[in-house]
């Protein structure tokens, strides 16, 4: 008997699917337009000179390999918070900010929506729909249902027709919400389109989720990256923090330090409100499910990136390093916008270089 004759193959992730075909195509003049991954103009992979230069000292230091805590670095995840909430951030003062580190994204999400699943009801007492955006990270739709969430629900986002945010969509499909449901946001640099909502818009948004006692979740892969400023990237999430709100925040180190396959993430979990054993109830719940999920993260990347973020030379250098990659990619929308217009090119283009 053939035990497995009946599994169905599964459709190719359309992101990586894409680098599949990439790699099996013999043309010479391909170009790989899929996993959005930094590449230099050969087209290969970039490691920045301070991540290099910290993972070689890491090595000659003779780190051990042993496990981390179930909760990650210490390090680390204090400083991550810190990137992402700021310096001087009140709810961090105020004890009302918990952080995990993770897989990268995908993990720190993974894990926010079993802790959800497991643990939070709407008011009317109900488990929580949650709300993608229309469009938005292909895996924002596999981590939900796979989470037992449901399958995620849409609000629209994106104005085709200007390349730019569907504000007026975004507010008629959110507002449709029950109250209580959970609202993923990309920090900045949506993902796909790279359109952005503006501070006013944000602050709009804001008070719709105040209204409707909606839980954001912001997902953020790009800090630093988006914009070559860590705290203009960071200014969404600031503002509902700031405001009080209940939140999750999950961050992803991939892009911003390159480190993609060292897996380097973190998951904050933001509190309007709380008191020691009500800290100390929702971490132990985040190790259960991260101890049961894979058991305890990798080391090497979450040192690496925490020498950087808590050593203030390496941390202006990287910062000097995410102005300089932020510009390149500028500079190149720009070429691209002007060869468009250059060849005249049907259509308005000027979306490039304002995404």
């Amino acid at each position: 008997m053939m035990l497995w004759k009946d599994v169905p193959e599964a459709p190719a992730d359309p992101i990586l699917g894409v680098a599949y075909a990439f790699r099996a195509d013999p043309s010479q003049k391909k170009v790989n337009l899929g996993v959005g991954a930094y590449r230099t103009e050969d087209g290969k992979p970039y490691v920045l000179p301070v991540v290099a230069r910290v993972h070689r000292q890491l090595l000659d230091s003779n780190e051990d390999h042993e496990y981390l805590p179930i909760e990650g670095y210490a390090p680390f995840t204090s400083a991550s918070a810190k990137l992402i909430l700021g310096n001087s951030s009140v709810a961090i003062k105020e004890n009302r900010v918990i952080t995990v580190q993770a897989l990268s994204g995908t993990g720190s999400l993974r894990v926010a929506f079993e802790f959800i699943r497991r643990f939070y009801r709407n008011p009317s007492g109900n488990p929580p729909s949650v709300y993608v955006p229309n469009p938005t990270w292909s895996n924002h739709r596999n981590i939900v249902p796979d989470s037992g969430l449901g399958a995620a629900k849409l609000y629209n986002y994106y104005d085709a027709s200007s390349g730019g945010v569907d504000m007026a969509g975004i507010v008629r499909d959110i507002s449709a919400a029950d109250d209580g449901d959970v609202i993923v946001f990309h920090g900045c640099a949506h993902n796909p389109t790279g359109a952005d909502l503006s501070i006013e818009q944000w602050s709009e948004l804001l008070k719709l989720c105040q209204a409707k006692k909606l839980v954001p979740l912001f997902d953020n892969a790009y800090q630093g990256f988006a914009s070559g400023d860590l705290n203009r990237d960071a200014e969404s999430v600031r503002l509902f923090v700031d405001a009080g709100m209940d939140c999750f925040v999950t961050q992803s180190f991939a892009k911003n330090m390159g480190l993609y396959g060292e897996r380097v993430g973190a998951l904050s979990v933001v509190m309007s409100q709380t008191q020691p054993s009500v800290t100390s109830a929702v971490l132990s719940q985040l190790k259960q499910v991260i101890r049961a999920m894979y058991s305890n993260p990798p080391a090497l990347g979450a040192k690496i990136a925490a020498r950087i973020l808590n050593d203030p030379a390496l941390f202006a250098e990287w910062e000097r390093e995410l102005v300089m990659m932020s510009q390149r990619i500028y500079s190149m929308r720009v070429a691209l916008r002007d060869r468009l217009v250059q060849i005249e090119t049907p259509g308005n283009w000027d979306h490039i270089v304002s995404q």
